[in-house]
């Protein structure tokens, strides 16, 4: 019974570690993986990459 009950407990953790990192990955609409609803910054790489395309253009 006590090894039913661990397993349990491992299974519910694992997947709630799934779950963050999973949501950590598919960010979508600016929301980050803490499940707060505020706006946290995620990584464009294509703003980034038009920057630095503008940067080389300007020298």
């Amino acid at each position: 019974m006590q090894e039913i009950i661990i397993l349990v407990l491992f299974l519910v953790a694992a997947a709630y570690m799934a779950r963050l990192l999973y949501r950590s990955f598919s960010t979508k609409g600016g929301s980050c993986a803490k499940g707060c609803g505020s706006a946290c910054s995620s990584i464009d790489f294509k703003k980034i990459q038009k920057e630095l395309e503008q940067k080389k253009l300007a020298r």
